[in-house]
Formats: structure tokens, C-alpha cells, sequence
């Protein structure tokens, strides 16, 4: 089955504005079908959930679904499945709660390759209780971790292991298993951050040897929230803190608060959308992996166009995502010239590329760079905008 980018290219109203966006890694644009999810839970009846009136009942239909959906898209069963306002606040609350059972000379691992996101929280977590931190070191030449210590940053110390399934500022992608045998080989649980990932790739947490793997739905089409994924029976001896009334249910124990109806109706929407670019044969867990195939194959294909276009220029473009294995963004900077500049420069041309280093702090200062320009790419994006990108980046550089 071909990928029709122009068929999706219709589902998305804010296209018609002529802006070609490739900013798809600090959230993608909206289909109209999570748009109207979202306004058809928000005007149906809808009250706190229970099983009596029909607004209860709705709103118990929305979790539902929710869970349902994301249980599909990332490989868990559906009482693993957390929602949260973000990845941040969901990985903060599990430091938190992981740290309790951590003691001096225990040890937490962490890597220069992710967002700030999967690394302060758990900096700060062991510095709290008196743990070591451990580094995966990010080599600038390859855009890659260096796993040549591996064995001895993970060690029968660690307890744990936070590492990105895939760069957001890179897009590289670790070699996550690996990872993990020497983590579990250790008895240390792997906390996988998996934003960026999940954005472009169907998610199999046995493959990816996660024991939590975390996303955000703003990152594929939904609204502005974050899940959590993880066998329940994991969830099950983790014990967050919470108030008193609220149930001490898995996975509910995690969700602080009432929960947004209409954010998890749009999230699911977004999960059904993506499904819906793939036959309509098999399970939803079937088509979402065909699904992902299919943009992954549409989306290398944009990305190649573009690095060859950036090879054209020479040595007044320094291309930073070189990893064997990455996702469709690139991280780039302009010789004598300031990224920002060019940033600007495209978005008078009604091109969204920013700017910046987008909170991967740790991975920007192991290359030594302030700033840069990143261009990521979506289902939604074609080869008309990817001539006018490169165009416009000629321009730019005269």
C-alpha cells in the first residue's frame, strides 16, 4: 500500500494556510477528527465518572477508550496505561516514587543523548536520597551514545537506567536492548523516554527492553498530554503518594486529580487516526504497526532528499545527526552565520523550522553548540514543501 500524503494533507485544516511545517518535533498540527473529538466530549453530558447519569457514564467511556487505545498503540495491556499533563510531570512523579526505596550507593544512570525531560528528574531524585549517578556518554563525532564502558556504568549498583528511545534534538537512536539486557542482566529497571519516538515508530516494549516507557500525544496528532506505559503488575509495586479518598487502584493511583475528559477523547482520536493509515484489516494494533511502516518509509524517504540537499551547500552547513539509526529530524548549524537568522528567515517564507536547543541541554553541551536550526518532518509533509525548504535555506546562505 502506498502512503497518499495527499489524502492526509485534507484531515489537517491548518494546512490551508500555506505554512509548511517542520516543527513536527515540538508537536505536530491537528486533524480535524481529534478536534471534534475533543469538542463532542467538551458538548455531550459530561460529569465526573460513574455509572448513573449519562455524563458520568461518558466520562467513564472516555478513560475507557483511552486506555483502550494506548494499550493498542504501545504494546501494554490497558490497566498499564497512566495519563499525565506531560512526560515531564509523569516522569518527575515516578522519580519521586522510585527514589523511595533507593539508598546511598545505590546508583541511577542517565544519558547525554536525552531531553532534559528523562535526566533532571532523576539527577535530582538521587541526589535527594544519596545515590551515585552513572553518565552514558554521548560521542559528538557520531551523534551516538559510546557504550564502549557500558558494563561498568551499569553495574550490580544501579537501579536504575533513564535513557531516550530516540534524540529529540538528533533523532538518534540508541541501541535501546542492548541497553537494557545489561540493565535487567543487573536487576535495574530501564525508564525509556520515548517522545520522540513514539512520533515515528511502532512501540514494542519487549523489544525495546522498557520496563516504562513514556509519550506525549501531542507529538502524533493529539492534544497536550502525556502516558505512561508499563506492566501493571510493575505499576503494582510502586506506591506514589496520594491522598487518602482516591483509589489505590493500578493505574489510577498515579493520576492525580480528576482527569481531562476531552484531552484523553482527543488522544484517543489521535491513536485511531493513525491507525486509520493503514488498511482496515487486522486488529488496531496491527494497523497502527502497518501505519508506522508506512510513514517510516514516507518519511525516510522526505529525509533523504533533504540531507542530499544539504550536502549541495558544503561546508557553510554543519549537519549534527549523523547516527546510523534516527528518526526524520535534523540538527543543523550555518557556518558564520546565526541559526536564529535563518529561522527567521524561513518563517517570512512561511516555513516553520525554529531554533534552539529545545531542552535537550545535556546532548547541546556535548556538542558544544548554543544553538540550531531543526527540521523534523511528518506524515503531512511532501515533497512540494521539501523543495520549499531547500529553496529557502539557498537563499539564506546566498
Amino acid at each position: 500500500m502506498a502512503f497518499d500524503v495527499a489524502a492526509v494533507r485534507t484531515q489537517f485544516p491548518s494546512l490551508a494556510s500555506g505554512v509548511a511545517y517542520f516543527d513536527g518535533p515540538g508537536g505536530t498540527q491537528t486533524p480535524s477528527v481529534v478536534a471534534g473529538a475533543i469538542v463532542h466530549a467538551l458538548t455531550e453530558p459530561l460529569s465526573n465518572r460513574g455509572t448513573i447519569t449519562a455524563g458520568e457514564r461518558n466520562a467513564e467511556d472516555c478513560v475507557g477508550q483511552f486506555r483502550s487505545a494506548y494499550a493498542d498503540l504501545l504494546g501494554v495491556p490497558s490497566d498499564g496505561i497512566v495519563h499525565g499533563r506531560s512526560a515531564t510531570q509523569l516522569t518527575y512523579d515516578f522519580s519521586r516514587a522510585l527514589a523511595k526505596s533507593w539508598r546511598p550507593g545505590d546508583e541511577v544512570v542517565v544519558s547525554q543523548l536525552d531531553h532534559d525531560c528523562n535526566v533532571r528528574p532523576w539527577v535530582q531524585a538521587a541526589e535527594r536520597v544519596g545515590a551515585t549517578l552513572r553518565w552514558l556518554r554521548l560521542d559528538p563525532a557520531t551523534s551516538e551514545l559510546d557504550l564502549a564502558d557500558l558494563d561498568e556504568v551499569v553495574n550490580e549498583r544501579t537501579r536504575l537506567v533513564a535513557v531516550t528511545a530516540a534524540s529529540n534534538l538528533l533523532g538518534s537512536k540508541p541501541p535501546l536492548a542492548r541497553i537494557a539486557e545489561r540493565a535487567h542482566d543487573v536487576g535495574a529497571l530501564v525508564y525509556v523516554d520515548g517522545v520522540h519516538y513514539a512520533a515515528h515508530s511502532s512501540v514494542d516494549p519487549l523489544r525495546l527492553g522498557a520496563d516504562l516507557f513514556v509519550c506525549s500525544p501531542y507529538k502524533f496528532f493529539g492534544p497536550h498530554c502525556g502516558v505512561l506505559a508499563a506492566d501493571p503488575a510493575l505499576l503494582d509495586t510502586i506506591q506514589p503518594d496520594k491522598l487518602v479518598p482516591s483509589t489505590n487502584d493500578v493505574p489510577e493511583r498515579f493520576e492525580l486529580g480528576t482527569l481531562p475528559y476531552e484531552a484523553l477523547a482527543g488522544a484517543s482520536a489521535a491513536v485511531e487516526f493513525i491507525a486509520g493509515l493503514a488498511p482496515d484489516e487486522g486488529s488496531r494494533r496491527d494497523r497502527l504497526v502497518v501505519a508506522h511502516q508506512l510513514i517510516d518509509t514516507h518519511e525516510l524517504r522526505l529525509r533523504r532528499r533533504i540531507e542530499d540537499g544539504l550536502m549541495s551547500f558544503g561546508e557553510r552547513v554543519t549537519l549534527y545527526s549523523r547516527a546510523k539509526e534516527r528518526t526524520p529530524t535534523l540538527f543543523l548549524a550555518f557556518a558564520g552565520r546565526d541559526s536564529m537568522d535563518a529561522y527567521r528567515f524561513l518563517a517570512e517564507r512561511n516555513i516553520a523550522a525554529p531554533a534552539d536547543t529545545f531542552y535537550a541541554y545535556e546532548p547541546a553541551r556535548a556538542l558544544g553548540v548554543d544553538a540550531g536550526l531543526r527540521i523534523g518532518l511528518a506524515p503531512y509533509n511532501d515533497d512540494a514543501e521539501v523543495d520549499r525548504l531547500l529553496q529557502a535555506l539557498a537563499d539564506f546562505l546566498g
